[in-house]
Protein backbone atom coordinates (compact mmCIF):
# COMPACT_ATOMS: atom_id res chain seq x y z
CA UNK A 1 0.00 0.00 0.00
CA UNK A 2 1.57 3.60 -0.47
CA UNK A 3 1.04 4.84 3.11
CA UNK A 4 3.88 2.28 3.93
CA UNK A 5 6.35 4.54 1.58
CA UNK A 6 6.32 6.61 4.89
CA UNK A 7 6.53 4.53 7.20
CA UNK A 8 8.60 5.57 10.06
CA UNK A 9 11.21 2.66 11.16
CA UNK A 10 13.36 4.26 13.83
CA UNK A 11 12.44 2.05 16.58
CA UNK A 12 15.58 2.69 18.67
CA UNK A 13 13.75 3.68 21.37
CA UNK A 14 12.06 0.75 22.66
CA UNK A 15 15.56 -1.00 22.67
CA UNK A 16 16.46 0.33 26.32
CA UNK A 17 12.82 -1.59 27.28
CA UNK A 18 13.37 -4.96 26.03
CA UNK A 19 14.55 -7.68 28.27
CA UNK A 20 18.65 -7.96 28.96
CA UNK A 21 17.92 -11.60 27.43
CA UNK A 22 16.12 -10.70 23.98
CA UNK A 23 18.21 -11.52 21.12
CA UNK A 24 17.94 -10.80 17.30
CA UNK A 25 16.03 -13.15 15.06
CA UNK A 26 17.62 -14.96 13.28
CA UNK A 27 16.14 -15.44 9.35
CA UNK A 28 17.17 -19.07 8.70
CA UNK A 29 16.63 -20.30 4.95
CA UNK A 30 13.59 -19.40 2.24
CA UNK A 31 11.56 -21.53 0.45
CA UNK A 32 9.67 -20.54 -2.96
CA UNK A 33 6.15 -22.15 -4.25
CA UNK A 34 4.44 -21.74 -7.79
CA UNK A 35 1.24 -21.61 -8.88
CA UNK A 36 -0.94 -20.43 -11.31
CA UNK A 37 -2.47 -17.93 -9.45
CA UNK A 38 0.79 -16.62 -7.03
CA UNK A 39 3.86 -16.95 -6.30
CA UNK A 40 4.54 -17.86 -2.65
CA UNK A 41 7.79 -17.18 -1.01
CA UNK A 42 8.59 -17.94 3.09
CA UNK A 43 11.14 -17.13 4.79
CA UNK A 44 11.73 -19.17 8.08
CA UNK A 45 12.48 -17.18 10.82
CA UNK A 46 13.71 -18.19 14.78
CA UNK A 47 11.07 -16.21 16.61
CA UNK A 48 8.96 -13.14 15.86
CA UNK A 49 9.85 -9.80 14.21
CA UNK A 50 8.39 -6.42 13.20
CA UNK A 51 8.11 -5.94 9.57
CA UNK A 52 7.19 -3.61 7.06
CA UNK A 53 6.99 -3.29 3.01
CA UNK A 54 7.12 -1.19 0.48
CA UNK A 55 7.76 -0.75 -3.61
CA UNK A 56 10.26 1.07 -5.71
CA UNK A 57 9.55 1.86 -9.54
CA UNK A 58 11.87 2.50 -12.61
CA UNK A 59 12.96 -0.69 -11.58
CA UNK A 60 10.43 -2.56 -10.25
CA UNK A 61 11.40 -3.86 -6.67
CA UNK A 62 9.83 -4.96 -3.06
CA UNK A 63 11.94 -4.27 0.01
CA UNK A 64 11.45 -6.24 2.82
CA UNK A 65 12.19 -4.54 6.12
CA UNK A 66 12.79 -6.33 9.36
CA UNK A 67 13.60 -5.07 12.83
CA UNK A 68 15.42 -6.45 14.93
CA UNK A 69 16.71 -9.19 12.73
CA UNK A 70 19.84 -10.86 11.10
CA UNK A 71 20.78 -13.65 8.31
CA UNK A 72 21.76 -16.84 8.75
CA UNK A 73 22.52 -17.78 5.70
CA UNK A 74 21.73 -16.71 2.17
CA UNK A 75 18.90 -17.23 -0.56
CA UNK A 76 21.34 -17.96 -3.48
CA UNK A 77 20.33 -21.42 -3.31
CA UNK A 78 16.59 -20.27 -4.57
CA UNK A 79 15.49 -21.31 -8.10
CA UNK A 80 13.43 -17.90 -9.34
CA UNK A 81 13.53 -18.81 -13.09
CA UNK A 82 10.79 -18.00 -14.96
CA UNK A 83 9.04 -15.93 -11.94
CA UNK A 84 8.42 -12.26 -11.40
CA UNK A 85 11.80 -12.19 -9.52
CA UNK A 86 14.23 -11.44 -11.41
CA UNK A 87 16.77 -11.74 -7.82
CA UNK A 88 17.15 -11.48 -4.33
CA UNK A 89 19.41 -9.07 -2.22
CA UNK A 90 19.91 -9.18 1.14
CA UNK A 91 21.86 -7.57 3.86
CA UNK A 92 21.70 -5.07 7.16
CA UNK A 93 20.74 -2.06 7.61
CA UNK A 94 21.28 0.11 10.30
CA UNK A 95 21.59 -1.28 13.77
CA UNK A 96 20.35 -4.58 14.47
CA UNK A 97 18.07 -4.51 10.69
CA UNK A 98 17.53 -6.45 7.62
CA UNK A 99 16.47 -5.55 4.33
CA UNK A 100 15.29 -8.24 1.86
CA UNK A 101 15.05 -6.97 -1.93
CA UNK A 102 13.20 -8.71 -4.48
CA UNK A 103 14.09 -7.38 -7.77
CA UNK A 104 10.78 -7.89 -10.17
CA UNK A 105 10.23 -8.03 -13.63
CA UNK A 106 7.13 -6.47 -13.06
CA UNK A 107 4.74 -4.90 -10.82
CA UNK A 108 2.73 -7.34 -7.79
CA UNK A 109 0.00 -7.21 -6.05
CA UNK A 110 1.22 -8.28 -2.18
CA UNK A 111 -0.11 -9.84 0.90
CA UNK A 112 2.34 -10.81 3.75
CA UNK A 113 1.27 -12.32 7.24
CA UNK A 114 3.40 -14.16 9.93
CA UNK A 115 2.70 -17.72 11.02
CA UNK A 116 3.52 -18.46 14.67
CA UNK A 117 5.20 -22.12 15.37
CA UNK A 118 2.58 -24.97 14.77
CA UNK A 119 2.83 -28.59 13.14
CA UNK A 120 6.47 -28.77 14.03
CA UNK A 121 7.45 -25.68 12.16
CA UNK A 122 8.56 -22.39 13.36
CA UNK A 123 7.95 -18.83 13.11
CA UNK A 124 7.75 -18.30 9.13
CA UNK A 125 7.15 -14.57 7.15
CA UNK A 126 4.74 -15.78 4.29
CA UNK A 127 5.09 -13.36 1.05
CA UNK A 128 2.35 -14.46 -1.71
CA UNK A 129 2.84 -12.48 -4.71
CA UNK A 130 0.06 -11.80 -7.57
CA UNK A 131 1.19 -10.14 -11.30
CA UNK A 132 -0.41 -6.89 -10.86
CA UNK A 133 -1.19 -7.70 -14.81
CA UNK A 134 -3.05 -10.90 -13.77
CA UNK A 135 -5.11 -9.63 -10.93
CA UNK A 136 -6.58 -6.96 -13.39
CA UNK A 137 -9.45 -8.83 -14.38
CA UNK A 138 -11.49 -6.03 -15.98
CA UNK A 139 -12.05 -5.85 -19.36
CA UNK A 140 -10.96 -3.34 -21.93
CA UNK A 141 -13.33 -1.26 -23.20
CA UNK A 142 -13.86 1.17 -25.65
CA UNK A 143 -12.28 4.82 -24.58
CA UNK A 144 -15.55 6.45 -24.58
CA UNK A 145 -17.76 3.68 -23.11
CA UNK A 146 -17.10 4.28 -19.20
CA UNK A 147 -17.14 0.85 -17.37
CA UNK A 148 -20.22 -0.60 -15.67
CA UNK A 149 -21.12 -3.07 -13.44
CA UNK A 150 -19.52 -4.04 -9.97
CA UNK A 151 -15.66 -3.48 -9.55
CA UNK A 152 -12.99 -6.32 -9.36
CA UNK A 153 -11.08 -4.46 -6.63
CA UNK A 154 -11.82 -3.82 -3.19
CA UNK A 155 -13.26 -1.40 -0.90
CA UNK A 156 -11.39 0.84 1.69
CA UNK A 157 -12.32 0.32 4.69
CA UNK A 158 -12.76 2.96 7.39
CA UNK A 159 -13.53 2.29 11.06
CA UNK A 160 -15.42 5.16 12.91
CA UNK A 161 -15.13 5.03 17.10
CA UNK A 162 -17.81 7.22 18.61
CA UNK A 163 -15.73 7.95 21.70
CA UNK A 164 -17.46 6.89 25.08
CA UNK A 165 -20.61 5.48 25.62
CA UNK A 166 -22.76 3.53 28.22
CA UNK A 167 -21.59 4.14 31.77
CA UNK A 168 -18.94 6.72 30.32
CA UNK A 169 -20.53 9.82 29.17
CA UNK A 170 -17.44 11.87 27.88
CA UNK A 171 -17.17 15.15 28.92
CA UNK A 172 -20.64 16.96 29.71
CA UNK A 173 -21.64 20.47 28.92
CA UNK A 174 -23.22 23.16 31.11
CA UNK A 175 -26.67 22.48 30.04
CA UNK A 176 -26.00 18.81 30.18
CA UNK A 177 -24.84 17.78 26.77
CA UNK A 178 -23.02 14.91 26.88
CA UNK A 179 -20.15 14.00 24.78
CA UNK A 180 -20.97 10.13 24.10
CA UNK A 181 -24.08 11.44 22.26
CA UNK A 182 -22.81 14.47 20.30
CA UNK A 183 -20.28 12.19 18.82
CA UNK A 184 -22.12 9.06 18.40
CA UNK A 185 -24.22 11.29 15.68
CA UNK A 186 -21.97 12.46 14.07
CA UNK A 187 -19.80 8.88 13.78
CA UNK A 188 -23.69 8.02 12.27
CA UNK A 189 -24.13 10.38 9.53
CA UNK A 190 -20.62 9.98 8.95
CA UNK A 191 -20.72 6.30 8.28
CA UNK A 192 -24.20 6.86 6.09
CA UNK A 193 -21.90 9.29 3.92
CA UNK A 194 -19.20 6.81 3.17
CA UNK A 195 -21.95 3.94 2.42
CA UNK A 196 -22.85 5.86 0.01
CA UNK A 197 -19.65 6.23 -1.85
CA UNK A 198 -18.63 3.50 -4.31
CA UNK A 199 -15.36 2.12 -3.14
CA UNK A 200 -15.50 2.24 0.68
CA UNK A 201 -16.53 0.28 3.38
CA UNK A 202 -17.37 1.08 6.95
CA UNK A 203 -17.47 -0.34 10.19
CA UNK A 204 -18.91 1.71 13.29
CA UNK A 205 -17.14 0.83 16.74
CA UNK A 206 -20.39 0.79 18.16
CA UNK A 207 -23.56 1.76 17.06
CA UNK A 208 -25.38 2.79 20.23
CA UNK A 209 -25.36 3.81 24.07
CA UNK A 210 -22.78 1.17 25.20
CA UNK A 211 -18.90 1.13 26.64
CA UNK A 212 -16.19 -0.13 24.73
CA UNK A 213 -12.68 -0.53 26.04
CA UNK A 214 -10.00 1.63 24.31
CA UNK A 215 -7.65 -2.02 23.53
CA UNK A 216 -10.81 -3.29 21.99
CA UNK A 217 -11.62 -0.27 19.73
CA UNK A 218 -8.04 -0.40 18.42
CA UNK A 219 -8.54 -4.02 18.10
CA UNK A 220 -12.31 -3.44 16.37
CA UNK A 221 -10.17 -1.93 13.65
CA UNK A 222 -7.34 -4.71 13.24
CA UNK A 223 -10.09 -7.17 12.55
CA UNK A 224 -11.78 -5.45 9.82
CA UNK A 225 -8.38 -4.77 8.45
CA UNK A 226 -8.96 -1.11 8.37
CA UNK A 227 -7.07 1.17 6.38
CA UNK A 228 -7.90 4.19 8.61
CA UNK A 229 -9.54 4.78 12.00
CA UNK A 230 -10.82 7.98 13.43
CA UNK A 231 -12.25 8.39 16.61
CA UNK A 232 -14.43 11.15 17.28
CA UNK A 233 -14.97 13.35 19.95
CA UNK A 234 -16.04 16.51 21.70
CA UNK A 235 -14.03 17.35 24.74
CA UNK A 236 -13.79 19.32 27.80
CA UNK A 237 -10.94 21.62 27.98
CA UNK A 238 -8.87 22.87 31.13
CA UNK A 239 -10.02 26.45 30.22
CA UNK A 240 -13.43 27.06 29.37
CA UNK A 241 -12.24 29.64 26.86
CA UNK A 242 -10.64 27.18 24.60
CA UNK A 243 -12.53 26.44 21.55
CA UNK A 244 -12.67 24.97 18.13
CA UNK A 245 -12.14 21.82 16.32
CA UNK A 246 -8.56 19.57 16.80
CA UNK A 247 -7.04 16.77 15.48
CA UNK A 248 -4.55 14.38 17.47
CA UNK A 249 -2.06 11.43 16.36
CA UNK A 250 0.07 9.28 18.61
CA UNK A 251 3.09 10.78 19.74
CA UNK A 252 6.70 8.86 19.93
CA UNK A 253 7.57 10.74 22.70
CA UNK A 254 5.81 13.57 24.57
CA UNK A 255 3.24 15.43 24.05
CA UNK A 256 3.10 18.85 21.44
CA UNK A 257 0.96 20.51 23.86
CA UNK A 258 -0.20 20.72 27.15
CA UNK A 259 -3.59 20.60 26.06
CA UNK A 260 -2.50 17.44 24.10
CA UNK A 261 -1.17 15.85 26.74
CA UNK A 262 -4.32 16.66 28.96
CA UNK A 263 -6.58 15.22 26.42
CA UNK A 264 -4.91 12.13 25.90
CA UNK A 265 -4.48 11.67 29.56
CA UNK A 266 -8.34 12.16 29.52
CA UNK A 267 -9.47 9.98 27.49
CA UNK A 268 -7.17 7.25 28.63
CA UNK A 269 -8.47 7.86 31.39
CA UNK A 270 -11.96 6.34 30.56
CA UNK A 271 -10.06 2.62 29.81
CA UNK A 272 -9.81 2.01 34.17
CA UNK A 273 -13.97 2.09 33.69
CA UNK A 274 -13.39 -1.62 31.29
CA UNK A 275 -9.92 -2.73 32.07
CA UNK A 276 -11.14 -6.46 32.76
CA UNK A 277 -12.09 -5.95 29.24
CA UNK A 278 -9.14 -5.39 27.79
CA UNK A 279 -7.32 -7.88 25.33
CA UNK A 280 -4.03 -9.83 26.08
CA UNK A 281 -1.87 -10.89 23.29
CA UNK A 282 -1.63 -14.69 23.81
CA UNK A 283 1.36 -16.90 24.31
CA UNK A 284 3.36 -13.89 24.95
CA UNK A 285 5.47 -13.04 28.26
CA UNK A 286 3.33 -9.97 28.96
CA UNK A 287 6.56 -7.26 29.00
CA UNK A 288 7.77 -8.47 25.57
CA UNK A 289 4.40 -8.88 24.05
CA UNK A 290 3.86 -4.91 25.14
CA UNK A 291 7.09 -3.96 23.58
CA UNK A 292 6.43 -5.32 20.41
CA UNK A 293 2.90 -3.90 20.40
CA UNK A 294 5.05 -0.34 21.27
CA UNK A 295 7.46 -0.58 18.87
CA UNK A 296 5.01 -1.73 16.31
CA UNK A 297 2.90 1.44 16.75
CA UNK A 298 5.68 3.45 15.43
CA UNK A 299 5.15 2.81 11.92
CA UNK A 300 2.04 4.04 10.87
CA UNK A 301 2.47 7.43 12.38
CA UNK A 302 3.89 9.13 9.61
CA UNK A 303 0.45 8.14 7.59
CA UNK A 304 -1.36 9.25 10.67
CA UNK A 305 0.36 12.78 10.49
CA UNK A 306 -0.35 12.95 6.88
CA UNK A 307 -4.24 11.41 7.11
CA UNK A 308 -4.26 14.61 10.03
CA UNK A 309 -3.12 17.12 8.15
CA UNK A 310 -5.37 17.01 5.33
CA UNK A 311 -8.95 16.13 8.14
CA UNK A 312 -7.92 19.46 9.63
CA UNK A 313 -7.60 21.35 6.42
CA UNK A 314 -10.92 20.41 5.52
CA UNK A 315 -12.99 21.07 8.97
CA UNK A 316 -11.27 24.63 8.46
CA UNK A 317 -13.56 25.54 6.03
CA UNK A 318 -16.35 24.62 8.54
CA UNK A 319 -15.56 25.22 11.79
CA UNK A 320 -13.06 27.24 14.01
CA UNK A 321 -10.16 25.51 14.53
CA UNK A 322 -8.08 25.14 18.25
CA UNK A 323 -5.11 24.37 16.95
CA UNK A 324 -3.70 25.07 13.27
CA UNK A 325 -1.47 21.81 13.10
CA UNK A 326 -2.39 18.02 13.96
CA UNK A 327 -0.96 17.42 17.84
CA UNK A 328 0.14 14.69 19.18
CA UNK A 329 0.31 12.42 22.58
CA UNK A 330 -0.38 8.96 24.07
CA UNK A 331 -3.72 8.60 23.11
CA UNK A 332 -4.03 5.06 23.63
CA UNK A 333 -6.72 4.74 21.73
CA UNK A 334 -4.57 5.42 18.46
CA UNK A 335 -2.14 2.82 18.94
CA UNK A 336 -3.15 0.43 16.19
CA UNK A 337 0.27 -1.04 14.97
CA UNK A 338 -0.51 -1.49 11.45
CA UNK A 339 -3.75 0.99 10.93
CA UNK A 340 -3.32 5.20 10.63
CA UNK A 341 -5.53 6.22 13.60
CA UNK A 342 -6.48 9.72 13.94
CA UNK A 343 -8.51 11.38 17.09
CA UNK A 344 -10.58 13.96 15.65
CA UNK A 345 -11.97 16.55 18.75
CA UNK A 346 -14.74 18.32 16.62
CA UNK A 347 -15.32 21.16 19.34
CA UNK A 348 -15.28 21.30 23.08
CA UNK A 349 -18.49 20.78 24.86
CA UNK A 350 -17.23 22.61 27.71
CA UNK A 351 -17.30 25.86 25.74
CA UNK A 352 -20.65 27.51 25.75
CA UNK A 353 -20.67 28.14 21.94
CA UNK A 354 -18.83 24.73 20.38
CA UNK A 355 -21.37 23.07 22.91
CA UNK A 356 -24.38 25.09 20.89
CA UNK A 357 -23.54 23.98 18.16
CA UNK A 358 -22.50 20.63 18.80
CA UNK A 359 -26.32 19.57 19.20
CA UNK A 360 -27.24 20.78 16.55
CA UNK A 361 -28.29 18.02 13.58
CA UNK A 362 -26.95 21.01 11.18
CA UNK A 363 -23.55 21.53 12.43
CA UNK A 364 -23.48 17.75 13.26
CA UNK A 365 -23.91 17.15 9.58
CA UNK A 366 -21.71 19.58 8.22
CA UNK A 367 -18.70 17.92 10.79
CA UNK A 368 -19.40 14.62 9.35
CA UNK A 369 -19.29 15.87 5.72
CA UNK A 370 -16.03 17.43 6.38
CA UNK A 371 -14.16 14.69 8.03
CA UNK A 372 -15.74 13.16 4.85
CA UNK A 373 -14.34 14.95 2.20
CA UNK A 374 -10.97 15.17 4.11
CA UNK A 375 -10.73 11.33 4.14
CA UNK A 376 -11.86 11.30 1.05
CA UNK A 377 -8.97 13.47 -0.50
CA UNK A 378 -6.23 11.60 1.57
CA UNK A 379 -7.01 8.31 -0.42
CA UNK A 380 -7.11 9.90 -3.15
CA UNK A 381 -3.73 11.25 -3.09
CA UNK A 382 -2.63 7.42 -1.14
CA UNK A 383 -5.21 4.74 -2.34
CA UNK A 384 -4.20 1.12 -1.22
CA UNK A 385 -2.83 -0.68 -4.13
CA UNK A 386 -5.22 -3.09 -4.39
CA UNK A 387 -8.38 -0.75 -3.95
CA UNK A 388 -10.99 0.65 -6.39
CA UNK A 389 -9.46 4.18 -6.03
CA UNK A 390 -6.17 2.84 -7.60
CA UNK A 391 -7.98 0.65 -10.11
CA UNK A 392 -10.34 3.91 -11.03
CA UNK A 393 -6.85 6.09 -11.20
CA UNK A 394 -5.42 3.22 -13.39
CA UNK A 395 -8.49 3.51 -15.72
CA UNK A 396 -8.40 6.83 -15.85
CA UNK A 397 -4.54 7.06 -16.61
CA UNK A 398 -5.46 4.37 -19.76
CA UNK A 399 -7.39 6.77 -21.15
CA UNK A 400 -4.41 9.81 -21.35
Amino acid sequence: MHRRHLLNLILASAAFVLPFTASATQIRSARIWRSDEKLRLVFDLTGPVIYKTFTLTAPERLIIDLTGANFSSDFSHLDVGNTVIRSIRSGPIGQGNARIVLDLSHPVLLNSFLLAPQDGQGHRLVLDLVSAQKASVAPKVPRETPQKGPHPKRDIIVVVDPGHGGKDPGAVGAKGEREKDVVLSIAQLLAKRLKKEKGFDVKLVRNDDFFVPLRKRVEIARQHKADMFISVHADAAPRLTASGASVYCLSEGGATSATARFMAQRENGADLLGATSLLNLKDKDPMLAGVILDMSMNATIAASLQLGGTILSSLAGITALHQKRVEQAGFAVLKSPDVPSILVETGFISNARDSQRLVTARHQQAIADGLFNGLQRYFQKNPPLDSYLAWQQEQKNAQV
